[in-house]
C-alpha cells in the first residue's frame, strides 16, 4: 500500500490536466492494483452507439461475450448502475447483457461494478475484481471517495501545469529523490510494470543528481541511463522554494547506439590501418604518395615519412613501368577503379610481386579525379606457387605414364593424354568410372586399403591392371595412390601408373627359362636316383614273377592238393598289389617330369612332403639315413605349384641325406622334416641334417649361382630353390642348427 497515495496523486494530477481517457484509465487501474485486496481493475466507457461497454487504456481486457456481437447490449447494466450506483459482480452475472457473458468467461464473480464518469457527461464502468475472502464491505466506501474526488478535482488548482501536457516521459520527485508525480508518457513507458520499477528507468545515481540540482538551484543536462535495451538521456530541473525536481527524460536508444559504432569504427580503421598487413596509401593523380600505413616498412623497407612525396612508378619494374602507368590512369579516369598486378623494387634491391586495387576520388562539382586511395599486398609466393602448379600441370600432361586424378567420391575428374592413350579414349570421351578401369578385386582392394592408408601414410601402391572401358586387351600396371589437399581444403587423390607390359613379358620369358631349368634338374635329379628308382620298380616286378611263378605250380596241383586253388588265388591277389604298386611309382615319376607351364594351386604340405620322402627314401636308406616326418595333420593350405614346390622339398632332403653320409660315414643318422604355421600368416617348412654344417661365410654363399661345396655338383639347385619359393611369394633361408649340422627353413603365404 505504500504507492498507492503516489498512484492516486498521479490519478488526480492527470485528471486536472485534462490528458487523454486511456491515460486516466490506465492511471486509475494501476492505483486499484496497488492494493493487496484487488486482483484486477477494468474501466469502461460506455458505447452509446454500440449499446455495450468498451475498455479504455492499454491494460488487460476482459475476453468477448457469449453470443452474436451483432446482437450484443449491456442497456439493462447501464440503466441498473444509473439508479443504484454500483452492483455486486454476482448480481451482474445474472443480468441479460454483454458484460454479464464476458465476467462468465474471464471466472470473475467476486467484486464490485461502480458507476464512474471518468470524463464529464461521459458514463462510465470502473470494475474492481477483489480476491477471494476478503469483504466486499470497504468496496461501497472506495466508490465514495473515488466519486468525491471526481467532484472536487475541478476546483483543484493545476500543480504542475506543464508535467501533463508534456510529449517526453517526466516525473516530479521530492527532496529525497522520491517519486511524486508521472506524466501520461512515462506511464506509457511503465506499461505493466509496478510504479516501483520506475527507479529502473533514472540514472543510477538519480538521488545525488535530485540533491546536487537543489543545492546549486541548476539544470543538470545529458545524464545517461540504461534500462535493458533502453538508453535514455535525462534532465533535472530543480524547484528551489517547493524543494521538488522535474525530471525530464528522452529516448537516445538510436542516438546513443550510432555514436559507440562510430566510435567503435574509427577505432577499428585506426586498429586496422596501423596492423594490417596490407598496405593501404593514398596518392595524388599522378602517383606520389600522399600517405602510406606501417605495412609500408615490413613489405617495402620504407618508413611512411620515407615514401611522401615520392612517385609509387619510380618503384616499379622497369619493364612494365611505361603500360602500367597509362593503364592505371585511364582506368581510375574512365571507371574509377582499377586493379593490377606488377613487381615492385623493395628498398634491399629484390623485386616483389603485388596486387593493388585503387579507387579514384573525385571533385564533387567538377568530377576530376584529386586523390586515389590503394590497397596493395604482397602476392610473391601466389604467384610462384602458381608458376610451380603451371609447370607441374606441364610435367603431368608431358609425362608418358598415366595419371588419374579421382575425388573424395571416387569419381575421376581428370585423365592425362598417356591415361586417355591407354585406355583407348579420345579426347573428347567423358570420364568413365572407376568400374569401368579397374577389375572388382582391385576395386575392392582400393576400397578397402587403398584410400585409407593413402589419407594415413600419403601413399599407397598396388600392382593392377588398367582394362579400356571400351574393350580390349587390359594393361599390367604398377600403380602409387597419392592423397592430396587443395588449397580450399578439399581432398582428391592422385593415381600415377606405370605400364608394365614389358616387365610382365620379360618375366613370363623368365618363368619358362625357370621352368626350362627346373626340368632339366628335375632330369638330372632323377638321373641320380636312378639306381634307387630301379629298385623301387624291380622289388615289385620281381614279386610278380614269383607269385606267378608259385601260382603256377599250384594250378599243376589242383587235382591232388586241395588248398592249391586258394593259393592261386592269394598269388593273383599279391601279382595286382605289387603291379598297382610298380604303377603308383611310374605315375609319380611321370607327374616329377612333368613340363609345362606352373599350375599354381592349393596344396596339402604334407601329402606333397611325403611324395618327396618317397623319392628319396631308397637313397637315404642306402646312406643309413633315417627321415623322421613332423607333418601335423591339417596344416592350413598354401597356393603353390606342386611339382616345383615337390622339387624343391627333394633337392633340401637330398642336400641333407649328402651333409649326414659325410659327416656319419657307414653309421646310422637322422633328419628331421617338419611343418608349423606361423604367426605372420605364413607356414614354415624346415628340414634340419646332422651334417658338419656350415660357417657364416659358406652360409652366405650357399644360394649364390654355381657355388657349390660338392666336386660333381653345378650349384645351382639351392638359388634355384630359393628362385622358385620366391616366385610363391615366399622365402628360403639357411641357417645353423641348435645341435649342429644346418637348418634349411622354407616359408610360404597361407591361402
Amino acid at each position: 500500500m505504500t504507492q498507492t497515495p503516489v498512484r492516486l496523486h498521479t490519478w488526480l494530477r492527470l485528471q486536472r490536466e485534462d490528458v487523454p481517457l486511456a491515460a486516466r484509465a490506465d492511471a486509475l487501474c494501476r492505483a486499484l492494483r496497488g492494493c493487496p485486496e484487488v486482483r484486477q481493475a477494468y474501466y469502461l466507457s460506455w458505447l452509446p452507439g454500440a449499446r455495450i461497454y468498451g475498455h479504455e487504456g492499454s491494460g488487460q481486457h476482459l475476453p468477448p461475450g457469449q453470443g452474436d456481437p451483432m446482437q450484443a447490449s449491456d442497456e439493462e447494466l447501464f440503466a441498473r448502475l444509473e439508479v443504484e450506483g454500483r452492483l455486486g459482480l454476482d448480481q451482474v452475472r445474472q443480468l441479460d447483457c454483454w458484460l454479464a457473458g464476458r465476467l462468465r468467461r474471464a471466472a470473475i464473480s467476486h467484486g464490485q461494478a461502480f458507476d464512474l464518469a471518468l470524463v464529464p457527461g461521459q458514463p462510465g464502468l470502473l470494475l474492481v475484481d477483489v480476491r477471494e475472502g476478503v469483504s466486499l464491505d470497504w468496496l461501497g466506501w472506495l466508490h465514495e471517495l473515488l466519486s468525491t474526488l471526481l467532484a472536487s478535482v475541478s476546483g483543484l488548482l493545476r500543480a504542475s501545469p506543464l508535467l501533463g501536457l508534456d510529449p517526453q516521459p517526466s516525473l516530479l520527485l521530492d527532496a529525497e529523490a522520491r517519486p511524486l508525480e508521472l506524466n501520461a508518457a512515462l506511464l506509457a513507458m511503465l506499461g505493466e510494470l509496478p510504479l516501483a520499477e520506475v527507479l529502473r528507468f533514472l540514472p543510477v545515481n538519480h538521488a545525488s543528481l535530485v540533491r546536487a540540482a537543489l543545492e546549486q538551484s541548476r539544470a543538470i543536462e545529458g545524464v545517461e541511463a540504461e534500462c535493458g535495451e533502453r538508453m535514455l538521456i535525462w534532465t533535472y530541473i530543480p524547484d528551489p522554494q517547493e524543494r521538488r525536481v522535474l525530471a525530464r527524460c528522452r529516448e537516445a536508444t538510436a542516438q546513443i547506439r550510432a555514436e559507440r559504432e562510430a566510435a567503435r569504427a574509427r577505432r577499428l580503421y585506426r586498429l586496422i590501418t596501423e596492423n594490417t598487413t596490407d598496405l593501404i596509401s593514398r596518392h595524388t593523380p599522378d602517383g606520389r604518395f600522399l600517405d602510406a600505413s606501417p605495412a609500408s616498412w615490413t613489405l617495402l623497407g620504407y618508413w611512411p615519412e620515407e615514401l611522401r612525396g615520392q612517385l609509387a612508378q619510380c618503384l616499379f619494374h622497369p619493364q612494365e613501368l611505361a603500360q602500367l602507368v597509362q593503364r592505371a590512369r585511364d582506368a581510375l579516369e574512365q571507371d574509377g577503379y582499377h586493379t593490377m598486378t606488377y613487381r615492385i623494387r623493395h628498398r634491399a634491391g629484390h623485386y616483389l610481386w603485388f596486387e593493388t586495387a585503387s579507387r579514384a576520388i573525385r571533385e564533387t562539382y567538377t568530377g576530376a579525379v584529386v586523390e586515389v586511395v590503394s590497397v596493395s599486398r604482397d602476392i610473391t609466393a601466389r604467384v610462384q606457387a602458381e608458376e610451380n602448379r603451371r609447370r607441374l600441370a606441364e610435367v603431368v600432361e608431358a609425362n608418358t605414364d598415366p595419371v588419374l586424378f579421382v575425388d573424395p567420391a571416387g569419381l575421376i575428374t581428370y585423365l592425362n593424354p598417356a591415361a586417355r592413350r591407354t585406355l583407348k579414349l579420345g579426347a573428347r570421351d567423358a570420364m568413365p568410372a572407376l568400374a569401368q578401369v579397374f577389375a572388382p578385386d582391385d576395386l575392392a582392394r582400393i576400397s578397402r586399403e587403398g584410400w585409407s592408408t593413402a589419407e594415413r601414410k600419403g601413399v599407397w601402391s598396388l600392382d593392377a591392371r588398367l582394362h579400356p572401358p571400351g574393350g580390349g586387351a587390359s594393361v599390367p600396371v604398377s600403380m602409387v595412390l597419392l592423397a592430396h589437399t587443395a588449397a580450399g581444403g578439399e581432398r582428391y587423390y592422385s593415381l600415377v601408373a606405370r605400364d608394365m607390359t614389358e616387365r610382365e613379358l620379360r618375366e613370363a620369358q623368365q618363368r619358362r627359362h625357370q621352368d626350362e631349368l627346373a626340368h632339366t634338374a628335375r632330369l638330372v635329379t632323377l638321373g641320380e636316383l636312378a639306381s634307387g628308382i630301379a629298385h623301387e620298380i624291380n622289388q615289385p616286378l620281381a614279386a610278380v614273377v614269383n607269385y606267378a611263378s608259385a601260382s603256377q605250380r599250384y594250378l599243376q596241383s589242383l587235382a591232388s592238393n586241395p588248398k592249391a586253388a586258394d593259393r592261386v588265388a592269394q598269388g593273383l591277389e599279391r601279382i595286382t598289389e605289387h603291379a598297382n604298386h610298380a604303377s603308383e611309382v611310374i605315375k609319380r615319376l611321370r607327374a616329377f617330369l612333368r613340363k609345362g607351364q606352373r599350375k599354381m594351386q592349393a596344396l596339402d604340405v604334407a601329402e606333397v612332403a611325403r611324395e618327396a620322402v618317397r623319392l628319396c627314401a631308397w637313397e637315404a636308406s642306402a646312406s643309413q639315413v633315417a627321415i623322421v616326418e613332423q607333418l601335423p595333420e591339417n596344416l592350413p593350405p598354401v597356393y603353390a605349384d606342386r611339382v616345383l614346390l615337390e622339387q624343391v622339398l627333394l633337392n633340401l632332403l637330398r642336400n641333407a641325406i649328402d651333409a649326414n653320409r659325410e659327416a656319419h660315414p657307414g653309421q646310422d643318422s637322422v633328419i628331421v622334416l617338419a611343418a608349423r604355421p606361423e604367426v605372420e600368416g605364413r607356414l614354415a617348412i624346415e628340414v634340419r641334417d646332422q651334417g658338419p654344417g656350415l660357417d657364416e661365410a659358406e652360409l652366405a654363399r650357399i644360394f649364390t649361382p654355381f657355388y657349390t661345396s660338392k666336386p660333381d655338383g653345378l650349384g645351382l639347385g639351392l638359388s634355384m630353390s630359393r628362385s622358385i619359393i620366391e616366385g610363391f611369394g615366399g622365402s628360403l633361408d639357411g641357417e645353423p642348427g641348435e645341435e649342429g649340422g644346418l637348418l634349411m627353413r622354407c616359408r610360404l603365404p597361407l591361402q
